[in-house]
């Protein structure tokens, strides 16, 4: 059913909202949220240098479209391959957890940038600008289509056996590993998919943009927002990191843009009515009663209580 509603209300955006670039960038940092999810809300990793696999992605799609005159459809294959053996050198972090992984990845990411932002190895900061592949339309529908099947990967992370494995994984390493679960491998595919979907993000926004330079896919800003994105909406679910990315970027768009001092006042206001009263996400209001935070059940229960007369 979310898959369903989703793909509608996405597929119904142009005629909501008559604005391509703002609805494809929309779907970017849904892909990235929902690679967030996978890596922190069902694998407890949180990776503050997410940015670098989509930074790997715009790196590799557009090298491989500008040397090798790949087309589009090739251009995010590729792009996807580089994050995921991005994902692959850098996967000895996966030893570490807590802070330290955190700031590891974080690490990480700005040697990718030192990396490809050096003129002695690659084209540098000067950036380069790609040919036009896809048209506005065909570039939203195709990012409309890779939500879409992103959800499904995620379906299947949260139902499957893999996924119980990852939220045992989650609770205790240490007695998952006693019941079977093979914690290294597990733990790494993850990372490798979340790697893969921040891949196909960085791919389609070369292609959005056709042009490459260093220094803004590997902002540290963009990884903030898909976790914050992820964590507002609800991490663990599948619908969460879309409501999120959908509510704070849209929040961005009528507000960040013309009055960026009130954007990050009320940003900040909202991160911290998110810590307080909702650290389900705003889909933990709508979950079981197990997920819901518990001043909400005190609210439901007080108002379906039947009266009672004297």
């Amino acid at each position: 059913m979310p898959l369903v509603v989703v793909g509608a209300v996405l597929a119904a955006g142009p005629s909501l909202y008559n604005n391509l670039a703002f609805l494809t960038t929309l779907t970017i940092y849904i892909l990235l949220a929902q690679g967030v999810n996978i890596v922190y809300g069902f694998t407890g990793y949180l990776p503050f240098g997410f940015v670098g696999f989509f930074g790997a992605g715009i790196y590799g799609s557009s090298l491989a479209i500008v040397y090798w005159h790949v087309g589009g459809y090739a251009a995010i294959g590729l792009g996807a391959l580089t994050s995921v053996v991005a994902a692959v050198i850098v996967s000895p972090l996966l030893r570490l957890s807590g802070a330290y992984f955190a700031l590891a990845t974080l690490a990480a990411s700005q040697a990718l940038y030192f990396i490809v932002a050096n003129e002695s190895w690659t084209f540098g900061e000067s950036g380069m600008s790609l040919p036009l592949l896809f048209s506005p339309t065909a570039l939203y529908v195709l990012s409309v289509v890779a939500v879409v099947l992103t959800l499904v990967v995620v379906v299947y992370v949260r139902d499957s056996h893999f996924g119980l494995s990852l939220r045992a994984i989650r609770s205790d390493a240490v007695s998952a590993a006693m019941a079977g679960v093979n914690v290294v491998r597990t733990r790494t595919i993850a990372w490798l998919v979340a790697a893969a979907l921040a891949g196909v993000a960085g791919a389609l926004w070369a292609l959005m943009t056709s042009a490459f330079y260093a220094e803004t896919p590997f902002d540290l800003t963009i990884s903030v927002y898909a976790i914050v994105f992820a964590l507002f909406g609800g991490v663990r679910t599948v619908i969460g990191p879309v409501v999120g990315a959908v509510v704070l970027y849209s929040l961005y768009q009528y507000i960040g843009i013309s009055n960026p001092q009130y954007f990050e006042l009320i940003y900040g206001l909202l991160i911290v009515v998110l810590v307080l009263f909702l650290p389900g996400g705003l889909t933990s209001l709508v979950g079981g009663r197990g997920d819901r935070p518990a001043w909400w059940n005190r609210v439901v229960r007080r108002r379906s209580a039947p009266e009672v007369t004297p």
